[in-house]
């Protein structure tokens, strides 16, 4: 058993300090244009845009925010604006499945996938939720209760301070992301060795093959559906090195992952906005797994056609 802890302890500050070497960098760097003219120059620069999708110009700053940063950045400047129900649920929706983009999209590119279509799939997504959310839905008009959440800004003075607070905040990071991945490292570790994970693998077979998926994915499934893309991206990249989870597979994961992740937190975190959080679910969780049936669907007809393209070494004319 000790043997097992080691193992699991050793993979999960290998696999902190894989994934630090990302985070620390982009926090810091966003982080600190936060408090410079770049994020609004941005945010000007978007404003026109917002009207496109039902969007108040004001609504480019939580939009912002959230993408740069992370949920809770645009929740508080949600809240420092009166926006109606149906303005804070679009921006929910859009932040649902756009956020952090650039700490959570560069994590995910340790498993293989590319940058450009992790990013580009969920900005698509979330312009895409929030243009027919604008078309269908004509109720929401009301002003937003904000409930038992409050905006705190944060006042610096000078380079110097602002420094330390990005180098702070992006340390801050990467203690959490040890305080989850390594205890997590160390139970999958166990419960690979104990033969747990061949179990639950088994017992998500059918689900998996319904997504055109083989069941050897199940833990990046689980890891990216409970603690999100960052903090789970230690356990896939584990799962692809020790489970042999092929490239197909793992493309497929991280565009079911991208479209719905850690939906446990990133749902519940807006209850306090005011809004109905269950569709926000079943919206991620559906365009999810129609998304990456589809995607499947194309890219096995496309590999079933090469293969009767593909002309064979031997013919009987040889004979």
């Amino acid at each position: 058993m000790t043997g097992m802890l080691n193992r699991g302890l050793q993979q999960g500050l290998k696999t902190t300090w894989t994934l630090g070497k990302v985070i620390f960098p982009i926090t810091l760097i966003v982080t600190i244009l936060q408090f410079t003219p770049v994020l609004p120059w941005v945010i000007q620069l978007l404003t026109p845009a917002m009207g496109m999708i039902g969007l108040p110009g004001e609504a480019a700053v939580p939009l912002v925010l959230g993408n740069t940063l992370n949920l809770y950045a645009g929740i508080a400047a949600i809240i420092s604006f009166d926006f109606t129900v149906k303005e804070v649920f679009i921006m929910a929706m859009m932040l649902s499945f756009s956020h952090n983009l650039f700490v959570e999209s560069a994590v995910a590119t340790k498993v293989g996938v590319n940058w450009w279509l992790i990013v580009g799939l969920r900005l698509g997504l979330a312009l895409a939720s929030a243009f027919v959310i604008n078309l269908v839905w004509n109720g929401g008009a009301e002003l937003a209760q904000y409930g038992f959440v409050s905006s705190s800004e944060v006042v610096l003075n000078g380079w110097v301070e602002i420094a330390l607070h990005g180098m702070q905040t992006a340390l801050l990071a990467i203690l959490q992301l040890a305080l989850i991945v390594i205890p997590l490292m160390i139970i999958i570790q166990v419960m690979r060795e104990k033969g747990l994970l061949t179990a639950m693998s088994n017992m998500l077979a059918p689900f998996m093959k319904l997504l055109g998926m083989n069941k050897n994915t199940s833990m990046t499934m689980i890891a990216g559906l409970t603690v999100g893309l960052a903090f789970g991206a230690g356990l896939m990249i584990q799962a692809v090195k020790e489970d042999g989870v092929s490239k197909k597979d793992m493309y497929l994961a991280l565009i079911f992952l991208v479209s719905c992740h850690a939906v446990v937190e990133d749902t519940l975190v807006f209850i306090p906005l005011g809004i109905p959080v269950w569709p926000l679910l079943v919206i991620r969780l559906t365009t999810a797994i129609v998304l990456t049936m589809i995607v499947a669907y194309i890219w096995n007809s496309k590999e079933s056609k090469n293969r009767k393209e593909t002309p064979h070494e031997h013919s009987y004319n040889t004979l």
